[in-house]
């Protein structure tokens, strides 16, 4: 049977708190990189449900998203694996909420603030090309209301919904 081309899907966080953005600092095939809060969506869960699970796992803040920002796509090869991926991104605007104490993601090294010209002053250390794009479409005001995204139910059958399964 032929293999069929499909796009990796994953969400990032776009989170500022008094012109600094929240990213973290992760340890990369390519070497250590800096990203927005961001992971691949899980089976069974929502866009929304996929980014505040990433932000919390990454930087051990509760994630309040407001609004998407844009979906983007990339091409990544690894130089190292000489793999190719495509990659379909949902980048979510919001407030991080309460901080936890627990440990980061595997691979994450700490969460950092910065603003956008010191995220602009180092792009050979971005784990996506699109990493500054989603910083400047936010800045720019760029924002679509999350009742755009619609989860229909057949996701969640045979899985558990975040929904129904919180306690």
């Amino acid at each position: 049977m032929p293999h069929t081309w499909r796009p990796s899907v994953t969400v990032a966080a776009i989170i500022e708190r008094d012109g600094r953005f929240l990213l973290i600092e992760e340890e990369t095939s390519e070497g250590v990189r800096l990203n927005q809060p961001a992971g691949h969506l899980d089976p069974y869960e929502t866009l929304e449900q996929a980014v505040i699970r990433e932000v919390m796992e990454e930087t051990a803040h509760e994630f309040i998203p407001h609004a998407l920002v844009g979906m983007y796509m990339s091409r990544y090869t690894s130089k190292r694996r000489g793999t190719d991926v495509t990659y379909l991104r949902f980048t979510f605007c919001g407030v991080a909420g309460k901080e936890y104490d627990q440990p980061l993601d595997h691979g994450i090294l700490r969460t950092m603030w910065m603003t956008r010209d010191e995220i602009a002053a180092c792009p050979e250390r971005h784990r996506s090309p699109i990493v500054l794009t989603c910083v400047d479409d936010y800045l720019a005001g760029k924002r679509t209301a999350l009742d755009l995204l619609h989860t229909h139910s057949s996701v969640f059958e045979g899985g558990l919904s975040l929904k129904t399964d919180v306690t």
